[in-house]
């Protein structure tokens, strides 16, 4: 989503960063070309204009001129103001309130609510165990209510009855009721939409909500409607009086400058951002770590945490076990495949490393894209159990054969042999006597660089505020610096196969599959 607004800024910034000392001439040109990104990139002028004067502000000061290191000062404060203008901290849903919290979607028609109301309710029931209610009060559009009746049964979530010839008000207190009877912790009502904003719909949503009494409206936007959305955010908050905001398609290619426009011009929270089309796929928003993404300083914690959600526990153990004996076959070279897929590839899991953000260029240009783990996983599947077990068997009929099955070729097949045996030989290494083995002494070089004296922390009982706290000391200690790269890794930047520099075979080996990472409950 932030992709061209992240290159603008990394490319302004790290002109900054390589300076001795600053002008204030020097500051205002960085600051124009910042400007000018934002507004590519779909800011709203007056969000852009207020952003720029504040960075001016604290940049232009005698103590950043004369600061020892003043472009990483600048970098600082536009990363600061960045997280300001999105919000401060993350705040979720507020369910504070007596049973049933309802919770009241709102948008325009096509933005994604229908959907979005299911994510929430899956999202609310599975990681709070709470007893939710669906309702639609979409009598307009044909079929919507049996798109949410279908979503709740796919989802194992409860839906309100239809009853034909119901107005939206009248079902909105009937799901309220029928929640208060059927001991349901959250009702989520499911509003219609326009294909734009007109005064009928103003009062339908002005009468639902003094029917329904919601402790939270959320508004539903499309994160790819750029300025319109603005607009949008700005009415509904006028007329219903929103409380936070919800961006779907927030994985699409768009420029994100709503994202960036809502929260400053409304005042009200992004609480949640849809990233795909399944279930799972919501999240909620953490201003800190869009902002770090933005600025290519990584985001560790949420890699961590979707490590954590993808990595099947059982797998990762026998892994470990496996990795102590120096063994690393074709299958566990495709479990680890798989896993990286799951993480969001490699462009995803790179997007979040510090300092790696800007190595997705050099990753297309050498061919290392996500669609290579999908080939390279046929290639595995195209062989026989014994060949997986034992790659020596492999002699030129049977690559043959193999190439035939995957539909690919003999040299493609003796890449993949030949990242195995990489890999293999790095797992002998890890699983090594003596200094405890690379992944140890790679760790150990990140943890003294971070200030770790006694080590990087167990990620298997690390709790998500260790994990805050780790990401500031890794800011503190440069890693989250654009172009920092990874100790213990010769600046892992030009570091991966084919691209020079110290060598991190099968793109990262094990790192999916670090073993000691929970599946979350």
């Amino acid at each position: 989503m932030f992709e061209n607004l992240q290159d603008r800024l990394g490319s302004i910034l790290n002109g900054l960063t390589g300076r001795g000392a600053l002008s204030e001439a020097d500051v205002s040109a960085a600051l124009r070309e910042v400007r000018r990104a934002l507004l590519e990139a779909d800011v709203a002028l007056d969000v852009v204009r207020s952003f720029t004067d504040r960075v001016r502000e604290k940049a232009v000061g005698a103590e950043i001129l004369k600061s020892i290191k003043p472009g990483q000062m600048v970098v600082k404060i536009v990363h600061d103001e960045l997280i300001e203008m999105l919000g401060g901290e993350g705040v979720g849903i507020d369910l504070h309130a007596p049973a049933p919290v309802v919770v009241m979607m709102v948008g325009l028609q096509g933005s994604g609510k229908t959907t979005t109301t299911a994510k929430i309710a899956h999202r609310l029931s599975t990681r709070e165990k709470k007893k939710v209610l669906m309702a639609s009060l979409d009598t307009r559009r044909p079929a919507a209510q049996e798109q949410l009746r279908q979503l709740g049964a796919q989802a194992s979530i409860d839906t309100l009855p239809v009853i034909s010839g119901q107005s939206p008000t009248d079902i909105a207190a009937r799901a309220v009721q029928a929640a208060k009877l059927g001991g349901h912790d959250v009702v989520i009502l499911d509003t219609a939409g326009r294909t734009h904003i007109d005064e009928p719909l103003m009062v339908e949503m002005a009468d639902i909500k003094k029917r329904s009494n919601p402790h939270e409206i959320l508004l539903v936007a499309d994160s790819l409607t750029g300025q319109d959305a603005v607009n949008l955010a700005r009415n509904f908050d006028e007329r219903v009086g929103i409380t936070g905001l919800v961006l779907t398609r927030m994985d699409g290619d768009g420029r994100g400058g709503a994202a960036l426009s809502m929260r400053a011009v409304t005042g009200k929270p992004i609480k949640l951002i849809g990233v795909g089309e399944k279930m799972s796929e919501l999240e909620e928003f953490h201003p800190r770590r869009i902002a770090d993404r933005i600025l290519g300083m990584g985001d560790i914690v949420s890699l961590v945490e979707r490590a954590a959600e993808n990595i099947d526990a059982e797998k990762a153990a026998a892994m470990a076990a496996k990795m102590a004996k120096g063994k690393f076959d074709l299958d566990d070279l495709a479990d680890q495949l798989r896993q990286m897929q799951k993480m969001g590839g490699m462009g995803g899991i790179m997007g979040m490393m510090p300092g790696m953000a800007g190595m997705k260029d050099k990753m297309a240009a050498a061919g290392l894209d996500d669609k290579l783990f999908g080939r390279q996983i046929a290639i595995i599947q195209s062989m026989t159990k014994a060949e997986r077990a034992n790659p020596d068997l492999l002699k030129h009929s049977r690559k043959k054969r193999i190439a035939a099955g995957s539909g690919t070729d003999a040299a493609a097949i003796n890449k993949l042999l030949k990242m195995h045996r990489q890999m293999a030989d790095m797992m002998k290494m890890m699983g090594g006597k003596g200094k405890g083995g690379m992944m140890k002494q790679m760790m150990s070089g990140l943890a003294g660089k971070m200030g770790l004296g006694g080590g990087m922390p167990d990620l298997s009982n690390i709790d998500p505020r260790q994990l805050e706290a780790l990401q500031k000391q890794a800011e503190a200690a440069g890693l989250g610096k654009p172009g920092g790269g990874m100790p213990g890794l010769g600046g892992l930047p030009g570091g991966l196969p084919g691209l020079g520099g110290a060598k991190l075979p099968g793109l990262g080996g094990g790192f999916p599959g670090l073993p000691g990472l929970p599946k979350k409950k």
